[in-house]
């Protein structure tokens, strides 16, 4: 039977809220296929606002994999604002999709794409309007599979409750394998209901179902163990890895968004992982191994894609893209290409270590010199051999030295306070740094105009890192430090003023901290916020830190913990972490290791140019490093000249 679209009654609502134009679809390279036609459905959600999710590349791809098989369908839902929630709450209007305005909980699989924590409230927003039971013991053979996948899915505990399944890693491959035993199970009258389907996930050892899993505690409150409750079910759940970008070259028809999103442009993932070996970054540690795109492929990937969307704008993504073995002949070669079109690119940010100037005027050369972001991450050089981000504050000198000598007029430095080991001293330095800049700068350039900003974030424990077993720095500590650090860099009277600061406080990191590192009793909490009327927790306007920690006091007492025990306290090697069943390959005992190396201040090199450190991944996921160069140029591209300078040449 064909599913109604709800956009009848949502059209009456639209005239009532803010920015309707995000609720009604049809974007460019958006796709509506026939319900009757297609045997497995999905319902993609990121759960943030529609100016958030649309750019986000992990639904994008994920919406076209699926939608490019016969007989799949796959649609997109955003998180609703809170006016358009009353209304349709109001009004019995079901949460949607935008593509068709079909209602979530008539398709086969709710997926949602968390990159943060902070979005667990808005999931459970979307669950209650679409009559979708929060509770994943409550729903029937009616309701969709509830599907976590992201980075945050890594330690999907908190959501253990609300959630049927979860998918950790790379997510391409896995859809497909998920929709195939959907499918057989469907074609075969659905026998055995809703436990058979998630039965057949789960013995596949790639698909989570926390039903399926008990977690037993120690008087103290720490975990005695988890284990599987039924038979056929895997004691661990391994990653997906997708090896060989350029058979995913994905997304070839990008979507542009109606209404104005945080990211106008169009991004190609030049690679995926990272071994820098960052000690706090979780992402690094879990996309391992490096698997770099080709030269070529991200050429065809380009010109696919600006055709499809007439972007002004390309973003070479990754989690270090200046790393890309071949990022000089990549930026060159685009640059050449889009020359007459003035196609602007862009990097994420870019590495101290990594920059040259013959890179960045590649990158600047059809658009606007921005500034240039760096991130040292910690203050002084003592922090950053802790964190294992190899560069000294010379180098950083020498760079901006060299951006300021070739006509940047601003800075931008990235740095994290609260990491492990850290004291005042070492925060103090960021102002030092900041001035150093700003002096060379002047020294450099002749000219007193110039500008450096200093951006600080909360540092957060994260499962899989080394730093899982650290002490988060509790909100009022962080907040003293960067009062002192402000009050610094502000009675500087020579280099003050050039100096911009922005940071933010403590308490988000803290509720971070609890939701990234939390068990299954943190779901109470999540639901005790959301009834209190949570939303949008990533949104500082709608960020309340004394209503989590009330419900965090509220919902934690019974089981004889709280929210400095999940955050400001450090765990032993012994401990089981609430994560430890689920296999990023990573080796437990390589991490441990790597965590003293940062106590011993010890720093580690990146294995993709030195010999292995063992971290686990290759053996264990049956991967390896896939890096260039290749050799290759742009080709089959051609430079495209203006129509007064004769023929194309190749590039």
């Amino acid at each position: 039977m064909p599913v109604e679209s709800v956009f009848p009654q949502l059209e009456a609502l639209l005239p009532h809220v803010q920015k309707p134009i995000q609720y009604v679809g049809g974007e460019l390279n958006s796709t509506v296929k026939n319900w009757d036609e297609c045997d497995v459905r999905w319902a993609l959600m990121y759960p943030d606002a529609y100016e958030v999710g649309l750019p986000n590349q992990g639904v994008m791809i994920l919406y076209e994999v699926l939608n490019e098989q016969e007989g799949v369908l796959a649609e997109r839902t955003y998180s609703v604002w809170p006016d358009l929630e009353a209304l349709m709450r109001e009004h019995g209007v079901p949460q949607f999709t935008v593509d068709s305005h079909r209602p979530v909980k008539a398709f086969d699989v709710f997926g949602l794409s968390f990159s943060t924590e902070l979005g667990y409230t808005n999931m459970l927003t979307a669950l209650d309007l679409a009559g979708i039971p929060l509770e994943s013991r409550d729903r029937t053979i009616d309701d969709p599979i509830v599907l976590a996948g992201g980075h945050a899915a890594f330690n999907p505990e908190p959501i253990a409750d609300f959630i049927d399944a979860a998918i950790i890693g790379d997510g391409e491959q896995a859809v497909l394998d998920m929709t195939r035993i959907i499918r057989a199970w469907k074609a075969e009258g659905c026998p055995g209901g809703r436990e058979e389907v998630l039965f057949r996930l789960a013995k596949t050892g790639a698909v989570y179902i926390p039903a399926f899993y008990d977690v037993e505690y120690l008087p103290d409150g720490r975990i005695a163990r988890v284990v599987p409750n039924r038979s056929g079910v895997p004691w661990r759940v391994s990653k997906h890895t997708v090896m060989d970008l350029d058979e995913w070259p994905y997304p070839k028809q990008p979507l542009v968004p109606l209404a104005e999103t945080v990211h106008e442009r169009m991004s190609v993932e030049i690679f995926r992982g990272c071994t820098r070996g960052c000690r706090f970054c979780q992402a690094g540690m879990i996309t391992r191994p490096v698997r770099e795109r080709s030269i070529t492929g991200i050429g065809e990937m380009v010109d696919k894609g600006l055709k499809a969307t007439g972007f002004e704008e390309v973003g070479l993504l990754s989690l270090s893209s200046a790393d890309h073995s071949e990022i000089g002949d990549i930026a060159k070669g685009l640059a050449d290409r889009y020359e007459a079109d003035k196609i602007g690119l862009s990097l994420p940010s870019t590495r101290v270590d990594a920059f040259n100037v013959d890179l960045a005027n590649e990158l600047t050369r059809n658009g606007r010199r921005s500034g240039l972001t760096f991130a040292p991450e910690g203050g002084s050089e003592r922090m950053r051999k802790v964190i294992n981000k190899m560069v000294s504050e010379e180098d950083l000198i020498r760079t901006v030295a060299t951006a300021y000598g070739n006509g940047w007029r601003q800075v931008k430095l990235y740095f994290m306070c609260g990491l492990p080991t850290e004291t005042d001293d070492d925060v103090m330095q960021i102002a030092d740094m900041a001035m150093h800049v700003i002096q060379k700068g002047r020294e450099v350039s002749g000219a007193n105009d110039i500008r450096c900003t200093v951006s600080i974030g909360g540092f957060v424990p994260k499962p899989h890192t080394p730093f899982q077993w650290a002490p988060q720095l509790s909100a009022e500590d962080t907040d003293a430090r960067l009062e002192k650090l402000r009050d610094k860099i502000r009675g500087d009277k020579k280099y003050g003023r050039s100096i911009g600061f922005r940071y933010h406080d403590g308490k988000p990191g803290i509720v971070e901290g609890l939701l990234s590192r939390g068990d299954r009793r943190i779901g109470a909490v999540i639901r005790a916020v959301y009834d209190d009327g949570g939303r949008f927790d990533g949104w500082r306007e709608h960020f309340s830190y004394d209503r989590w920690m009330a419900c965090a006091d509220k919902a934690l007492a019974p089981f004889g913990v709280d929210v400095d025990w999940y955050t400001t306290r450090e765990r032993t090697y012994e401990e089981v972490l609430p994560w430890d069943h689920l296999d990023s390959g990573l080796d437990k005992d390589w991490l441990w290791e790597d965590w003293q190396d940062a106590l011993d201040e010890t720093e580690v090199e990146d294995c993709r140019w030195t010999p292995c450190f063992d971290c686990g991944v290759c053996p264990q996921m049956d991967t390896r490093i896939q890096i260039g160069p290749t050799g290759k140029k742009l080709l089959p591209l051609t430079v495209k000249k203006p129509a007064t300078s004769g023929n194309a040449s190749q590039s």
